[in-house]
């Protein structure tokens, strides 16, 4: 993948450099020439046009991932109606119910999994607001009937795709509206940056896209240039990251689905949306992300004391393997269950993190 590179000349860089400038040089006129770095910064550009080209659409990077979730969600008419899924990324859903306690819109919950809920519950509604796989329950929403639905109804249908990737599903193509990402896990995956993007559909109409723009510049959510290149940079190992990771948590799942101390396991099969399949990631299942269930709270919580190369740790899609106790946060939802644990897992050898997790749900089952 060689968008956001440099021109190849000869005795060019093969990678484009970090531009650190708070203010440029004015032109007469300035046309497309940076004024100010609040504004625009080329670095941002040459990351933007990477997710760009992989969503299939116009990207806007922003200083985090809620930062981009707050710029869509401030789209929202007055009193405008965002529906939701039950379970969701908490940060996400406490964003909006704060929005609702503002009166700023309001929220109706849906069961993404279930289309038919979805068509119902978007009768009326400013916002459909998607994830899927859903975090971290790991539901898989059927995207393309869900958007044709949210686009009957009028509403403006988005996309949290941070889970999946876009080497795994395209939003876009599917009939979303707007891509969120919070590029600080897959997309950056080296967890040493936080950032986040919003992609738009590439049409004449940049409506939409512009005021995705300027609400970043107007409310100062900028991404620092280091960020932007360090994320840059990740994105350039996506695909060998994602296909070991992927393959690895196919083969944990598997053999979590007969171990004595899980009660259940998490993990989506490929949905069959051709729109959703890339060829080299077919065998392995969907996504790099495991839910498991244990006993209870206490013996989710016992796990991740004594797990010696899993890392007990928030967040996800870095090369390290993660693992938490979601129900830990005061924010997740209630549908979430009290001794759910999220597996990340990265690019470690697999044999090496089943005998960690193995011995580990061993010791306290």
């Amino acid at each position: 993948m060689t968008a956001g590179r440099p021109d190849v000349e000869p005795g060019a860089p093969v990678n484009p450099p970090v531009q650190l400038s708070s203010t440029f040089v004015l032109g007469v006129p300035d046309g497309d020439n940076p004024v100010y770095g609040r504004v625009d910064n080329a670095t941002w550009r040459a990351c933007e046009q990477a997710i760009g080209a992989l969503e299939g659409g116009d990207a806007t990077l922003f200083a985090s991932g809620m930062a981009a979730i707050s710029a869509v969600l401030a789209q929202v008419p007055p009193d405008g109606l965002v529906v939701l899924p039950v379970a969701a990324y908490n940060t996400t859903l406490a964003l909006a119910d704060a929005l609702q306690e503002q009166g700023q819109l309001r929220t109706r919950r849906v069961d993404v999994a279930d289309t038919g809920a979805v068509e119902a519950a978007v009768d009326g509604a400013a916002v459909l607001w998607l994830e899927s796989p859903t975090n971290p329950l790991l539901e898989v929403a059927d995207i393309r009937a869900c958007a044709d639905a949210g686009r009957r109804a009028g509403a403006l249908v988005v996309v949290d795709n941070t889970f999946a990737t876009p080497l795994l599903q395209q939003p876009l193509a599917l009939g979303a509206d707007v891509v969120v990402h919070s590029v600080t896990k897959y997309l950056a995956g080296h967890s040493d940056v936080v950032l986040g993007a919003t992609v738009t559909a590439s049409t004449e109409d940049t409506d939409l896209a512009d005021r995705l723009i300027r609400h970043r510049a107007m409310h100062g959510a900028v991404p620092g240039p280091w960020e932007a290149w360090l994320a840059l940079r990740g994105i350039r190992t996506l695909g060998v990251r994602l296909e070991r990771a992927q393959a690895s948590a196919a083969v944990l799942a598997a053999r979590l689905e007969g171990h004595p101390a899980v009660t259940r396991v998490r993990h989506p099969s490929l949905p069959t949306d051709p729109g959703h399949e890339r060829a080299l990631f077919q065998m392995h299942g969907f996504g790099a992300v495991v839910s498991i269930e244990l006993a209870d709270a206490d013996a989710a919580d016992a796990v991740t004391r004594a797990v010696r190369l899993w890392v007990p740790a928030t967040s996800l899609g870095g090369v390290e393997s993660t693992l938490e106790r979601r129900r830990r946060h005061p924010t997740e939802p209630d549908v979430v269950p009290e001794s759910l644990l999220r597996l990340s897992v990265g690019i470690e050898d697999v044999e090496d993190l089943w005998r960690d997790l193995d011995g580990a749900l061993r010791s306290v089952s």
